[in-house]
């Protein structure tokens, strides 16, 4: 049987990509989506004063080296909810080594900012994020990370090509693994 999600391609356009929201800005509770279930499943709840700083989810039809969907940040005012699509536009990447239980691998986290018909994309490039907003964004992936008993060191900040490059490659790791 084919998942709702099957259906729809990482790309929605020249330079913007589909994303599906798994948890919202505001929320402790962590989502992911469940194939056998068909639904979201509540995965963690972050410790007391933690929460996602915007909203978050993934770019379907995509590998990362993580073995799960590409991971996008996006930046907004307002959350959405669990299963939402957003069309975004990608603005950057924080690049980052994962270690858990010994074992370090890289996990990045794309950022991309929301576009819809009559609403342009509020920034164009990472750098354009105003004060802290970067620093506060890594820093959440450092806590978040270290509540769950792993450690997230930033490696690199990327731009929008690098943005583009890891969707490209993670489309490419998606197709090699659904031939297996």
């Amino acid at each position: 049987m084919r998942e709702p999600l099957d259906n729809l391609i990482p790309r929605a356009g020249p330079g913007l990509v589909n994303i599906i929201i798994d948890t919202p800005k505001g929320s402790r509770n962590k989502f992911k989506y469940d194939a056998k279930t068909r639904c979201f499943r509540l995965s963690r709840i972050l410790p007391a004063g933690a929460f996602f700083p915007f909203d978050f989810g993934s770019i379907p039809m995509t590998l990362a080296e993580d073995g799960d969907a590409l991971d996008v940040l996006v930046i907004s005012d307002a959350p959405s909810f669990p299963g939402c699509l957003v069309t975004g536009k990608l603005i950057g990447t924080v690049s980052g080594e994962q270690t858990e239980k010994k074992k370090t691998f890289r996990n990045d986290r794309l950022l991309a900012v929301p576009v819809t018909p009559v609403n342009p994309a509020s920034y164009a490039r990472i750098d354009d994020l105003p004060g802290t907003l970067l620093t506060e964004i890594v820093h959440f992936f450092v806590s978040y990370n270290q509540a769950q008993g792993r450690k997230y060191k930033l490696v690199k900040h990327g731009g929008p090509k690098e943005a583009e490059e890891a969707v490209t490659d993670a489309v490419g790791r998606y197709k090699r693994e659904r031939k297996r």
